[in-house]
């Protein structure tokens, strides 16, 4: 049920226009109570979409009572109109869910209603048709509503992606689209967490950085970083249990390290899921760095397509990084297979088997105990057509 599998959430999904394809296109999550608490991180790219700028503002008051997001259209870039389009979803949306006698939380407004979007950027949204789509939305509210929700946020993804854990007695789920624009700071996602467990602010916050910080932020399949990113964690408080910081932010962790996962393996055009390990680093951050960088490597990223061991590439593109290592001690492995020793020629390449969709590449640069994991895709012609005819 997604991000309804918590207690204390309806959702809908429907299609109200917005894609000429009259796919769905809108989905709406309410949180029923009794708490509204609320946590966000967005896109860090410095052009935001409208819906990411009142977004961050809502987030601020640490309390969200609805949210809304359309596929079929980002509303980026899009001036004053675009932020006074997103102005009137919350409104409208805030209006819809009163009317319907959804108050449990003392009643909805504009403030606290978060809005996302995802689609083609410099496009205004065709508002004649979101608002009443709003309205019908609203009118379809259900707490078995969550996987209609998550159909409808996709673009170029091939499936809507969940996921959800359950501890003792309190439950997190979530929902999430993305497939292309897969960068780190965030990836081109939406992404909704939803728990019943009775948590402040403070508490989601902290949870959903932590968790963030290593599954989608650490999901790099093509380097290019969106607009629109959002991901939110709202909890209704509705099991009354209240848990242990870290057994949350284990859960948390859990829900998002499993969307992360769904993501990369749906990314456009995609043949192979390429599991990047760095270790023996000497920072945390020598190793994301060294992570991401091999992880953007167009030419390592075809020859992976190709189904070529090509270790070369990898040493390549650890030596453009600021991490710490001596070349003459770099080991490089793929698929477990050491192809790469003290810098130079390993174990016979040939022993390597890649018929498979996952490929693991490990890096030790031997120089610390830090480690890092980031995941990247091949790069296949697929990809390329995907991109050069985008339709939202």
């Amino acid at each position: 049920m997604s991000v309804t599998a918590a207690q204390g959430f309806s959702a809908a999904g429907i299609a109200a226009g917005i894609k000429e394809s009259g796919s769905p296109d809108l989905a709406v999550v309410v949180n029923q109570g009794p708490r509204c608490a609320a946590a966000g991180v967005f896109t860090s790219n410095r052009v935001k979409a409208a819906p990411v700028l009142w977004s961050e503002q809502v987030l601020k008051g640490g309390e969200v009572t609805a949210v809304v997001l359309n596929s079929g259209g980002a509303n980026a870039c899009t001036g004053p109109q675009g932020f006074q389009d997103t102005h009137a979803t919350a409104e409208r949306t805030a209006a819809s869910l009163n009317s319907a006698g959804y108050d449990e939380t003392g009643g909805h407004g504009a403030g606290t209603v978060a809005v996302a979007s995802t689609g083609l950027i410099g496009l205004l949204l065709p508002m004649d048709r979101l608002l009443p789509g709003i309205d019908k939305a609203v009118a379809q509210l259900t707490p078995h509503g969550g996987e209609k929700a998550a159909i409808a946020i996709k673009t170029t993804d091939t499936v809507h992606k969940t996921s959800v854990v359950t501890r003792g007695g309190w439950t997190v789920g979530g929902m999430a689209k993305g497939a292309g624009m897969l960068a780190p700071g965030l990836a081109t996602m939406l992404v909704v967490l939803t728990t019943d467990a009775d948590v402040e602010a403070p508490v989601l916050d902290a949870a959903l950085r932590a968790a963030t910080r290593t599954t989608f932020d650490r999901v790099d399949s093509d380097g290019c970083m969106s607009t629109n990113d959002t991901v939110l964690l709202l909890a209704s408080g509705a099991s009354g249990i209240t848990p242990e910081q870290a057994e949350f932010d284990q859960a948390v962790q859990s829900v998002c390290a499993d969307l992360a996962r769904q993501l990369i393996g749906d990314a456009e055009g995609a043949s192979k899921d390429i599991r990047i390990e760095v270790i023996n680093a000497a920072t945390e951050d020598d190793a994301v760095e060294v992570g991401r960088s091999i992880a953007r490597n167009n030419l390592l990223k075809c020859a992976i397509h190709g189904e070529d061991p090509n270790w070369g590439r990898v040493l390549s593109a650890i030596g453009t990084t600021e991490a710490a290592f001596e070349p003459d001690r770099l080991n490089v492995a793929i698929n477990d297979v050491w192809v790469c020793k003290h810098g130079s020629v390993g174990e016979d390449r040939e022993l390597v088997d890649m018929r498979y969709r996952e490929v693991s590449i490990t890096a030790d640069l031997a120089a610390g105990t830090e480690s890092a994991v980031i995941w990247a895709n091949d790069l296949t012609a697929e990809y390329v057509h995907e991109n050069s005819a985008y339709s939202s």
